[in-house]
């Protein structure tokens, strides 16, 4: 055969360790070029782009789409020289083609009955059919609806039926495909003894070795108790779950909180809406936060294993919620920019961060984070630092207060005042609390102050 150009599945982000293949954008046979857009891969941060590192022709894909827990480094294609004959090229031995992975249809001899160790995953034996080897989680989904697991190609290692492939079965069948469930065998009626007795011994006829358990739910009645529906994760769930549970247990988190009021900051946008200049509250907290950092460079840092760094460069992460989890894409050099410029970043990188095409240059590293939960009409609340970063700013809604002030005579009188809660969460490791309190009484200046941060 032709020799080919192995294409293996690369480490997109620092912290990958597998990857999910989401789409192809070139097919078998089309002409590659060192630098095309090979496929689509979701990594643990986001949906990133794979491109092609050599010249040649996609000979064959052997990972296809919507292939799942991908390992770095696994076989997913191959290509071929320009002007070879790519129908022939060569499959390497150890290439993990999902169609290869079904077991051959090779007769079953009878084995003499004896102990078997229960061992996941179990090879199931069905006279006339193929082995089917499933794993517990597939086993427990395939009993409780009564489907068939010979209706669909495995698609887990050496041709294991996996928990997805059940998923994606009961989905079927949900859709209103009868052809490709099989009848579950009833349950026998509960007897009107205390104890239960003892099902009849039908091992050799059922299709499953395990006696047949109830339906999760049955139409018109409540669910039994401890029901559940099992929902996969996606690569960035299980890593925010991840760095969540490392943040909270390994880093000693400190909270202080202030009122800020924010009546300048709306004038000021307001100000500037007559001149078609739209910018948000939140992004003068940015820009506060950037000029706060400047001020008080010793809160500008980072816990590197041995001790503190102190970053040269202000770069803001701002929080994003996305159907695939919360990400924090970064805002570089912030104290440099203006509100404008501020307010063009955070609106680019969060509609690229919701659609999943945000570059991992655009959310590694960040210096200080924030995360704004105002606009769902959020008070008050407390972030969980994102590591290896110190701090995170947690920015409640503006709430009217009424506030006794005097005029310019001297009379007291009552005054509404748009106010708004911030509170910091801080490393203790390199933040202590009077630098976190001077760290929060500058910010609340530069917020009541806007002019202020004009002079940074």
């Amino acid at each position: 055969g032709t020799p080919p150009i192995k294409v293996l599945m690369p480490a997109l982000s620092p912290t990958m360790e597998e990857g999910n293949i989401v789409k192809w954008l070139k097919k078998e046979g089309d002409t590659v070029n060192a630098g095309d857009a090979l496929c689509e891969i979701e990594t643990d941060k986001a949906v990133v782009t794979m491109e092609s590192s050599d010249d040649g022709i996609l000979a064959k894909i052997l990972v296809e789409e919507g292939s799942k827990n991908v390992r770095l480094g696994s076989l997913i294609g191959l290509l071929v020289e320009g002007g070879q004959d790519w129908k022939a090229v060569e499959i390497p031995a150890d290439a993990t083609d999902p169609s290869s992975l079904a077991p051959p249809a090779a007769a079953l001899t009878s084995a003499p009955a004896g102990p078997s160790v229960s061992a996941p995953p179990k090879l199931e034996h069905h006279p006339g059919k193929l082995q089917i080897r499933l794993s517990p989680a597939a086993r427990n989904i395939l009993e409780t609806h009564g489907l068939d697991p010979s209706n669909i190609t495995p698609t887990g290692p050496r041709g294991i039926f996996t928990k997805e492939d059940a998923l994606k079965l009961l989905q079927e069948k949900q859709k209103g495909r009868p052809s490709e469930v099989k009848p579950m065998v009833s349950p026998a009626p509960p007897q009107p003894t205390a104890v239960p007795s003892a099902p009849p011994a039908t091992a050799g006829t059922s299709a499953y070795p395990r006696p047949a358990i109830p339906p999760v739910s049955t139409p018109g009645k409540p669910p039994p108790p401890g029901a559940f529906t099992e929902i996969p994760a996606s690569n960035i769930r299980r890593v925010i779950a991840k760095r969540l549970t490392e943040s909270k247990t390994t880093i000693p988190h400190a909270y202080a909180a202030a009122d800020c009021d924010i009546d300048a900051i709306l004038k000021l946008r307001k100000d500037l809406a007559k001149d078609d200049i739209k910018v948000s509250v939140n992004d003068f907290i940015i820009k506060a936060t950037a000029v706060t950092l400047k001020q008080l460079p010793d809160v500008n840092v980072t816990w590197g294993g041995e001790g503190p760094r102190q970053l040269h460069s202000i770069d803001i992460s701002i929080a994003v919620a996305t159907d695939r989890g919360l990400i924090t894409p970064v805002i570089k050099d912030v104290a440099a920019k203006g509100i404008q410029e501020i307010a063009a970043s955070a609106k680019a990188l969060a509609k690229k961060a919701r659609d999943g095409k945000l570059l991992p240059e655009e959310y590694q590293g960040g210096s200080f984070s924030i995360s704004n939960l105002g606009m769902f009409g959020i008070s008050d609340f407390i972030a969980v630092i994102n590591p290896p970063q110190a701090c995170i700013l947690a920015v409640g809604r503006a709430r009217t207060e009424l506030k006794i002030v005097e005029d310019e005579e001297g009379n007291e009188k009552l005054k509404q005042h748009q106010l708004m809660t911030v509170t910091l969460s801080s490393d203790g490791r390199v933040v202590d609390d009077e630098l976190a309190s001077k760290f929060l009484e500058t910010l609340k200046a530069n917020i009541e102050n806007p002019m202020r941060l004009a002079l940074f």
